[in-house]
């Protein structure tokens, strides 16, 4: 392989990797804050308990995905410097946004929650959590409004002396419309993952206590975190459903060539049906595709809310983009404006299909908690703790899809009569000229093998720390409670 594919191996595995601890830490950071709340008003103690809990499980995830995140910046400027020269005046805001504004607000209220346990009165110490929870989704915001630009630019002109994007108009860019769209759906998802986390070890730990004879802690601590899970679970899916839907239909006018080859649309059709099964030839040739299970019409309600659209396929598409972009690149090389159509199918039914788990969880959850019970059944602590990997499943094969199906751009180009002229960029002209493969094949395998310590470290404290449960006692230790321990003033007590 070149120095392109290694580089996108490296960009690839760095990303996934990294994003498997962001939906957990946008979405767990205001269910532990509602658990302090909860604890706050009511002052029933199994709440500040689990608050402690799940904090501590929090914690071991953001800064596993702080560490694993850094890596991303040091590849834009030495792996893709020629990206990053073509887009650094528009890409540079956000990211700066997101670290000056959010990141940094982030970390320190972190510090006061942890620290702050037996120093800050009650409601400060509730609102330091309620900062993270806040700064947390904004810095996500920022995020995704740099990754929607290269999706859809916007609010940018092209300076063709300088050969590269600058930015005439942030406030176009902070509303640019696939933003609006990706945001509500990358939040309710990660708020699926984190009900589905909290529910899961709730559920496991509740089947647990009571076929050991606890079912009075079992239905005092467990159910209530069961029960919290849940209707997260439910707000979540149903967000992910209707935004997931506005998102598509945005998709399918943005960047039709990617949606299209999510249903393996080889062909100009009315009325295109919704491909659940193809086999056959799914590379890029698009030959020989066999829909062996589909539902008619389905992909074109999904597209335009009618039945008997039309929707462009692959083949035709691509010779749109020729005319449109040319058909060799400047080495002569022809261009294939088809991303993979294996990854993209396979990714975008794997996202969705991959969510059936917390929905799995959610139903039998409702059933075995119905009227204040508690289960004993063994089959429901198994489901909880198998039904939470399904939602880092599908949240990471969503992003695997996203950035794939977009390819071969790095930056899309804006199909809309608005849309910027000349702002696009294609994967293979913006990877860095000076970098050598050996030099990236080298990290490669340093940064891969680091993950891989980091991964066994992450699972370690997190399974070490779930299977211990929540404390059988945890006293107030806040400064406006007289009863408060003597050891209280110790430094780190709740982090360890």
């Amino acid at each position: 392989m070149d120095a392109l594919d290694l580089a996108r191996w490296q960009f690839g595995i760095t990303t996934v990797y990294h994003f498997v601890f962001v939906p957990l830490t946008i979405g767990l950071a205001p269910l532990v804050a509602i658990m302090q709340t909860i604890w706050v008003v009511t002052g029933r103690s199994r709440w500040l308990r689990l608050t402690k809990f799940f904090g501590k499980l929090f914690l071991i995830n953001f800064a596993i995905g702080v560490a694993t995140g850094i890596v991303q910046e040091f590849q834009f400027g030495m792996n893709w410097s020629h990206y990053s020269r073509f887009v650094g005046d528009v890409f540079g805001a956000p990211l700066a946004m997101e670290a000056l504004a959010a990141f940094f607000v982030e970390s320190t209220f972190l510090g006061l929650w942890i620290f702050g346990w037996d120093r800050l009165p009650k409601k400060v110490h509730l609102l330091t959590i309620w900062a993270v929870a806040i700064a947390t989704n904004v810095s996500a915001l920022f995020i995704l409004a740099a990754n929607s630009w290269m999706q859809h630019p916007v609010g940018t002109i092209y300076n063709a002396q300088r050969g590269r994007a600058e930015m005439v108009d942030i406030g176009a860019v902070l509303t640019n419309s696939t933003l609006l769209a990706a945001f509500p759906h990358t939040i309710t998802a990660a708020l699926l993952t984190a009900g589905t986390f909290v529910a899961g070890i709730a559920a496991w730990w509740m089947v647990r206590l009571a076929r050991s004879g606890q079912a009075d802690k079992a239905r005092d601590v467990y159910r209530p975190a069961v029960v919290l899970g849940v209707v997260v679970m439910l707000v979540g899916g149903v967000g992910v459903a209707i935004s997931g839907d506005a998102q598509a239909k945005l998709m399918f006018e943005q960047q039709p060539m990617k949606m299209a080859s999510a249903e393996a649309l080889c062909t100009t059709e009315k009325g295109a049906a919704f491909s659940i099964l193809a086999i056959g030839d799914l590379s890029n040739s698009c030959e020989n595709v066999d829909h062996l299970i589909q539902i008619p019409g389905l992909t074109s309600f999904l597209a335009t809310g009618t039945f008997d659209s039309t929707l462009k396929g692959v083949e035709d598409l691509q010779r749109e983009y020729e005319q449109k972009y040319g058909y060799t690149d400047a080495d002569g090389t022809p261009i294939s404006y088809q991303p993979n159509l294996t990854v993209t199918y396979w990714g975008f039914r794997l996202m969705i299909g991959m969510g059936l788990g917390s929905a799995a969880l959610a139903l039998a959850a409702l059933w075995v908690t119905r009227k204040g019970r508690v289960s004993d059944r063994r089959w429901f602590g198994r489901l909880g703790i198998v039904a939470i990997g399904t939602p880092f499943l599908a949240s990471s094969f969503g992003w695997i899809f996203t950035e794939m199906g977009r390819q071969p751009w790095v930056v899309a180009p804006n199909p809309n009569p608005s849309g910027v002229d000349g702002v696009w960029l294609l994967t293979a002209r913006g990877v860095s000229t000076s970098v050598s493969a050996g030099a990236v094949i080298t990290s490669l395998a340093a940064f891969t093998a680091l993950y891989g310590v980091l991964a066994v470290v992450w699972y370690r404290l997190m399974h070490r720390y779930a299977v211990e449960g929540v404390a059988d006692v945890e006293k107030d230790v806040s400064p406006d409670n007289p009863d408060r321990p003597a050891d209280a003033d110790q430094p780190l007590s709740f982090a360890y």
